[in-house]
């Protein structure tokens, strides 16, 4: 089947970016001059999604806003001649069928998944996680994964040591450059005990057997029910594939990947490029930094 339904769990309470997502969730956190999550709906509409189900919780009214029409903001600019800032207004609630559910309590990542299950129906569908940006193509790709094996696709990504114990951690058999087996997967190893060093970061292609192995996953690392140990089961009774992701991707949770996501987007900008990078040279020189 086409994969054309995506889940966004975005309940999560940020508390890594506090004070500032005490009031704003996480993924509303503007990235230069578009918020977090956008960014996430985007590249699931580039990989041929046109269903997307965000899983919300309490204080999360914003991000409904957002991905809904401001039929005022629109007259309001269009009455001043931004017709084009008023048109690019309308895009992004015409991007994809977007819908809502609430996750009443924190159960984890994988309780998140579970609640979309009447959403998805017997389908594939995706899983993007909603405060992780990718730089280049990731989801695409997975979807023709799929497509080729018709099983669950999970992006996985060399971490750096001190980071495996943050990560879902694969085991894996090589099928070539870009694709391995899944064998096991383990979440948030100590690093004397990870498997590899190839970890999950943030995106899936999932079949709907999951959500009989998210019901079967009692609660793991923190007392949540954990996405990456259903998976594990899943593995155990039908083949799961890594697709493994050598670009850029941002965890905008942590504070240093939220900087540089900043950075690093606004100096591709056309619109920006030239200024900014004059700026940072100049700050360099400033603090001495060259």
């Amino acid at each position: 089947m086409t994969v054309t339904k995506a889940v966004i769990p975005a309940a999560g309470l940020g508390t890594r970016f506090l004070p500032a997502t005490k009031a704003q969730p996480k993924e509303m956190l503007p990235v230069v001059d578009k918020p977090t999550i956008q960014y996430v709906v985007e590249e699931a509409v580039g990989a041929g999604i046109t269903d997307i189900l965000i899983v919300t919780g309490r204080g999360k009214r914003s991000l409904e806003d957002h991905f809904d029409r401001s039929m005022e903001l629109e007259r309001m600019l269009e009455g001043k001649g931004n017709t084009d800032q008023a048109e690019a207004m309308r895009a992004i609630s015409d991007m994809a069928d977007i819908h809502y559910i609430r996750q009443k309590e924190p159960k984890g990542l994988g309780h998140a998944v579970l609640v979309a299950e009447r959403h998805v129906g017997g389908e594939p569908f995706a899983v993007l996680l909603g405060d992780n940006i990718m730089v280049d193509p990731l989801l695409e790709p997975m979807v023709k994964v799929y497509e080729q094996y018709g099983r669950s696709v999970v992006a996985l990504q060399e971490v750096a040591r001190d980071q495996v114990s943050a990560y879902g951690i694969a085991a894996f058999e090589p099928i070539d450059d870009q694709l391995v087996k899944v064998v096991d997967i383990v979440e948030k190893p100590a690093v004397d005990v990870a498997p590899s060093n190839l970890g999950a970061i943030g995106r899936y292609v999932l079949t709907p057997e999951i959500f009989d192995a998210l019901r079967a996953t009692p609660p793991g690392v923190g007392g949540e029910i954990q996405l990456t140990d259903a998976i594990r089961n899943l593995a155990l009774a039908q083949a799961v594939y890594g697709y493994i992701f050598d670009g850029t991707f941002y965890d905008i949770g942590r504070k240093l990947d939220y900087l540089r996501a900043t950075v690093e987007l606004a100096a591709e900008r056309e619109d920006l490029r030239a200024e900014f990078l004059d700026f940072l040279a100049d700050f360099a020189i400033r603090k001495k930094l060259v």
